[in-house]
């Protein structure tokens, strides 16, 4: 930025004489700095008129506006299309760093300083390929979390505690995302309805950490405190060589459809900040009432600098971009992949090493834009640690497929639908969705998250059970992907629960084998359910929180997930960051080998027939800073045993089993040495990993996936 931007330094700026508050609005015709008394926030006792310059930006200053001064503006405008001003309502300043709250629906911006005593922490900058997400809300984590002192449960101060802290160090996660804990507010039908907005995709100031998170401690001290403590639980995880990761929803606000609270943007200038027609109604394609409009310039600005502000200020590693396709539609309302708020948000100086990850849709036309985010700037080659990465849905539906749906179709018609090839794609880093310059770690790999059913509950369930959240069931997808094998929800059937517990070990070791960043959603590592409801954003109860208190079966998939984490550590060819490139040798890609369960390399037939459910993957990393390494890994996606010959490859000497989905318990590596070609029973839809050992030996031929492995594009057709 240099002196003559014209939105510099938007939001309250402190000087020795006072401050200056600056806020924008192009249609406004005047506005007025409001200031309140600092022990009655309902007490006005200043107003200071604002002057506008040229380029729309209204600036006040007062000797009164000081740390800790709460404030708001009054904007009034010209009826026209599009201005919604009322000259009578206290707006938030869109920059401010602090808020309080003085009624149902009304708030004070407060003035905070900056900076923040960070000692000896750093943002840990862990690489993508090391880079294992652990999706979680900042309250839930630690609710119920005993080993937390009571008056810090479901707080910042909570997850920063050392009990939550040692449990991600021990699970083997490297990256908390929490969900959004930008200031939000309940939407007015649950407030309407007794319920409440538990996840927080309700944005009411893109600047202020949500006061409810802080301990009531905190709270009860004001602003400041709720900033520093954020700020020290940033602190804490860094020190552990944690990195936080924000969900952040900039493409809607609390403000909701017209008609809706004038908290803000619509009193400010709501033609410039949200999208709308020629007659004012809004285009709305979030789904939540109201757009901001990404193509003005203002509203950039605006996301620009408060990830500038979180980034830096805050010390966040990353954000999870919600509905990201928003933010890249330009004025013509299309998506542009190359809009100037993507391509700003990784080419910033200020944003450098910073993670971005985006949604890669929204509920607009032409909102499905998986795969088509951009890449790194410097061309085919460089590191993917500048470019987008995404979550990969069809990741996501694939997976669910080859276990669950595929499975429950077996069982009613003889076969399966499908064959192996598109899950043996997505397994491989899906080639098929990202380009070659971005490689695999394009693909953030989910199975679950936030929205829809945990992972126990995809193994329990075939439908949704959302009665509790007021809306007859109609709300969540009915587009589950899920397999109750046989009792809809909880049973005695010890048959049952044994092939429900193994088909969520496939799961959760799909998630973790599979090349990509995986993300694990908090609770599936040990088996958490919501009792089928798979929309449960209005429940902060004991149907969302973490529970602490563990059955011996949870214990076990909590060991297996655990075991699954170390693995991916320790074997760098579950985890290349690039694609290999046919006849050369590219560092950091994987060669991938396939076979089926004779042993024999996998033809035409064999990656499309329904009939060939079984594979065998050899992987061998090509790494430039680690040790050489190369494993196999077998998935057998059919219920009955199946005999399996292990590939005989050039330079694998012989295979050691490091684990199996068919086992309850983690089972340490094995000692014995399995030579090739030797047979092994796999159980019926289950998983196995060994550790090739052997001589390395450059690939005569590379390949960019499972498709290319096979020597047909079929394999990714189905993906």
């Amino acid at each position: 930025m240099t002196s003559t931007d014209p939105l510099r330094n938007l939001g309250v700026r402190l000087g020795p004489h006072g401050g200056e508050l600056r806020v924008f609005s192009a249609n406004a015709d005047a506005m007025e700095l409001c200031l309140f008394d600092e022990t009655d926030p309902n007490w006005l006792v200043k107003t200071v008129p604002m002057t506008r310059d040229a380029n729309g930006v209204w600036m006040g200053r007062s000797r009164s506006l000081a740390v800790g001064t709460r404030y708001t503006v009054r904007v009034s405008g010209p009826a026209a299309p599009g201005n919604m001003f009322d000259p009578e309502a206290l707006l938030l300043d869109p920059y401010a760093r602090g808020l309080i709250r003085v009624a149902s629906d009304g708030w004070r911006s407060v003035v905070v300083a900056d900076g923040f005593d960070w000692g000896d922490a750093h943002k840990p900058a862990t690489p993508l390929d090391h880079t294992v997400i652990y999706e979680a809300h900042v309250k839930g984590i630690s609710r119920l979390n005993p080993a937390v002192p009571e008056e810090l449960r479901g707080s910042y101060a909570g997850l920063a505690h050392e009990s939550t802290i040692g449990y991600l160090k021990d699970l083997g996660v490297t990256a908390v995302e929490l969900l959004p804990v930008h200031a939000f507010v309940s939407e007015q039908r649950l407030i309407q309805e007794g319920l409440t907005n538990y996840w927080g995709y309700n944005t009411l100031n893109f600047f202020t950490p949500h006061t409810h998170y802080a301990s009531r401690g905190a709270q009860a001290a004001g602003p400041a405190a709720v900033l520093a403590e954020f700020k020290g639980m940033v602190k804490l995880l860094h020190l552990a060589g944690i990195e936080v990761i924000l969900d952040v929803v900039y493409n809607h606000t609390a403000e909701e459809g017209i008609g809706g609270p004038r908290t803000s943007f619509r009193g400010i200038d709501n033609a410039t900040y949200y999208r709308h027609d020629g007659t004012g109604a809004y285009i709305d394609v979030t789904g939540c009432g109201n757009t901001l409009d990404f193509g003005n310039p203002v509203p950039q600005r605006l996301v620009l600098d408060s990830l500038r502000y979180w980034a830096n200020e805050m010390q966040i590693d990353g954000f999870r971009f919600d509905l990201a396709a928003t933010l890249g539609r330009g004025t013509d309302a299309s998506y542009h992949r190359d809009h100037p708020l993507l391509v700003a948000a990784q080419t910033d100086p200020a944003l450098q090493g910073v993670k971005l990850i985006a949604e890669p849709w929204d509920v607009g036309l032409g909102g499905w834009q998986t795969g088509n985010f951009p890449g790194p700037t410097s061309g085919t080659g460089a590191s993917q640690a500048d470019g987008w990465s995404e979550w990969n849905d069809r990741y996501r539906d694939r997976v669910r497929n080859f276990w669950l749906a595929d499975i429950s179709d077996a069982r009613r018609n003889g076969q399966a639908p499908v064959g192996i090839g598109g899950f043996a794609t997505r397994l491989a880093g899906s080639s098929n969705t990202f380009s070659p310059e971005r490689g695999p770690l394009a693909s953030v790999n989910f199975i679950t998250a936030h929205d829809g059913f945990t992972m126990a509950d995809l193994t329990v369930y075939d439908v949704k059970h959302n009665l509790g959240n007021g809306e007859n069931n109609r709300d969540g997808t009915d587009n589950n992907r899920s397999f109750n094998h046989g009792v809809e929800g909880p049973t005695t059937d010890e048959a049952i629960l044994m092939t429900r517990a193994k088909a969520v070990r496939n799961l959760m070791g799909t998630l973790l084998l599979s090349a990509g960043v995986p993300m694990i959603t908090a609770g599936d590592e040990y088996g958490r359910s919501q009792r089928g409801n798979n929309n449960a954003y209005c429940h902060d109860s004991e149907l969302t929180w973490m529970g602490w208190l563990r059955t011996r079966e949870q214990r076990e998939l909590y060991d297996t997930t655990k075991r699954l984490l170390q693995l991916r550590r320790d074997n760098p060819a579950l985890r290349p960051s690039r694609y290999a490139v046919d006849g050369q040798t590219t560092p950091n890609a994987s060669h991938m080998d396939w076979y089926d369960a004779t042993g024999q390399r996998m033809d035409d037939e064999d990656w499309n027939s329904p009939e060939n459910r079984t594979l065998q993957y050899l992987a061998a990393s090509t790494p430039d800073k680690e040790e050489f390494n190369r494993v196999l890994l077998i998935v057998h996606g059919v219920e009955d045993d199946v005999e399996v010959s292990l590939p005989v490859a050039p330079g694998v000497t012989g295979y050691r089993l490091l684990w199996d989905s068919a086992t309850e318990v983690p089972i340490p590596e094995d000692a014995t040495e399995v030579a090739p070609g030797a047979t092994r029973l796999v159980g019926g839809t289950s998983m196995q990993l060994y550790r090739a050992h052997g001589p390395r030996v450059e690939p005569a031929v590379a390949a960019t996936g499972a498709d290319a492995a096979a020597g047909t594009p079929a394999a990714a057709a189905h993906g």
